[in-house]
């Protein structure tokens, strides 16, 4: 049981002294190698998460300008249940014209949630509401399913690529929560200090 209780200190690099186990030995040098990389800095994972987010909305909202990406949309925009009304309002172009100024908007205030939590926060509800649309057109994608593999759970490119919105909208929950939290943290602040409180 003994090999089992090695503990490694994260914030000074230190284990118990304990190393019957190979793989704590191992581990350690490189745990050390990685805190004194700066892994541990307080909030770099919140910074590079945005900062990953920006540059997403960035390059996602670039395509959309162009006639490839419109063609490539159709079948992901038309099945869409909570987008499919963008082709009758917009036409085809239009409605990527407005998913790319969406996207660049979203970016936008999330990049200035770097400085302005409240922005954020308006960044991250449209990030979230953007990967809510396009999460929700995975089962309504026609042959989003390989038949020749059985069908579900086996992907087609389609469905794959939709994917990693579920991913990123996790992204975007959390950078929402962690906004939200530090508004309302500096809000309190404000409120115990008896500092003058501007409304939203």
């Amino acid at each position: 049981m003994s090999q089992f209780t090695t503990k490694f200190d994260a914030t000074t690099g230190k284990s118990n002294g304990t190393r019957l186990s190979a793989l704590p030995s191992l581990m350690d040098p490189l745990a050390r190698v990685l805190v004194r990389l700066g892994i541990l800095t307080e909030d770099l994972d919140y910074h590079l998460i945005r900062a990953s987010m920006v540059i997403i909305f960035l390059f996602f909202g670039y395509q959309k300008w162009f006639q490839y990406e419109a063609d490539v949309l159709i079948p992901y925009i038309s099945n869409g249940p909570l987008i499919f009304w963008l082709y009758p309002v917009f036409g085809v172009r239009g409605a990527t014209w407005f998913l790319g100024a969406s996207e660049w908007s979203f970016g936008a205030l999330l990049f200035l949630g770097f400085w302005n939590k409240k922005l954020g926060i308006l960044g991250a509800l449209g990030s979230c509401a953007t990967f809510i649309c396009t999460a929700t057109i995975i089962p309504f994608m026609p042959n989003g399913w390989a038949a020749s593999a059985g069908g579900f759970p086996a992907m087609t490119e389609h469905v794959a690529f939709l994917m990693k919105d579920i991913v990123l909208f996790s992204v975007s929950f959390y950078l929402l929560k962690q906004d939200l939290a530090r508004v309302l943290l500096a809000t309190g602040q404000s409120h115990d200090t008896g500092a003058r409180v501007t409304s939203w």
